[in-house]
């Protein structure tokens, strides 16, 4: 059985958020569809272990925010690689409060869908969340991010939680191999093997004080992934 048939299916990248008391929070989904047009309801596949499952369930609500194609890998590692448990996902961002006072990104979406959950279900290690859309926002114009654009152009990876997550993919041996001339004057770039973002030395990471120039091997051991928050560690040299 080959499972990258799956890989074929489309796929969105959405954020889909809640709140649990005064908390709001929210993630990246790649699985969410319109199954009734009367009433409109709208469908989410929601980790078991993620704390928007947790909000969810306790509050009953939820919003699906659509994004836009110039969503920065940034912008979706936020969302998406770390968790609501140990950062606030909406500090610093432009947010908004839907009808159901679920938060919503206004950067980079096109539109959200407010709904209230009329019905869950268990898919082992998801829950099927259906909700009847209570309002409808177009915010902004532009072309839906597809999970494959996401995968293709931004590089980025599939979190341990999607629902499409198949474990560590090994590359083809050929795959493997560096190609040594591609190194630049001012180093080699390193790739997160958690969340795709590349390290390009001739850049740095000047939103975290390292200079453009500054060579991945003398980053201070205690640097982290700017996007997932992982460890030097993760990194392998492109």
């Amino acid at each position: 059985m080959n499972l990258d048939a799956l890989l074929t299916l489309s796929y969105g990248v959405y954020v889909v958020s809640s709140r649990l008391g005064d908390k709001l929070n929210g993630q990246i989904s790649n699985t969410a569809m319109q199954v009734s047009s009367s009433p409109p309801l709208i469908t989410v596949a929601i980790n078991k272990g993620a704390l928007t499952h947790e909000c969810i369930a306790e509050a009953g609500v939820f919003a699906v925010t659509i994004l836009s194609e110039k969503a920065p890998l940034e912008f979706i590692g936020r969302f998406g690689f770390k968790s609501g448990r140990d950062v606030d996902k909406f500090e610093g961002i432009d947010y908004r409060l839907t009808q159901t006072q679920s938060p919503y990104p206004t950067d980079y979406a096109l539109s959200v869908l407010d709904a209230e959950v009329i019905k869950s279900d268990d898919m082992g290690s998801h829950t099927l969340f259906t909700g009847k859309i209570v309002d409808a926002r177009i915010i902004g114009e532009g072309i839906p991010m597809t999970y494959q654009f996401y995968r293709e152009n931004l590089r980025g990876k599939t979190p341990p939680t999607a629902p499409t997550y198949k474990g560590e993919q090994v590359p083809p041996d050929d795959a493997k191999e560096m190609d040594e001339n591609k190194a630049t004057a001012a180093g080699r770039s390193y790739v997160c093997e958690v969340c795709g973002y590349v390290y390009d030395p001739a850049q740095g990471d000047p939103d975290n004080g390292i200079e453009p120039g500054t060579k991945f091997e003398d980053l201070p051991d205690d640097w982290r992934c700017p996007v997932c928050d992982a460890n030097k560690s993760e990194f392998e040299p492109v």
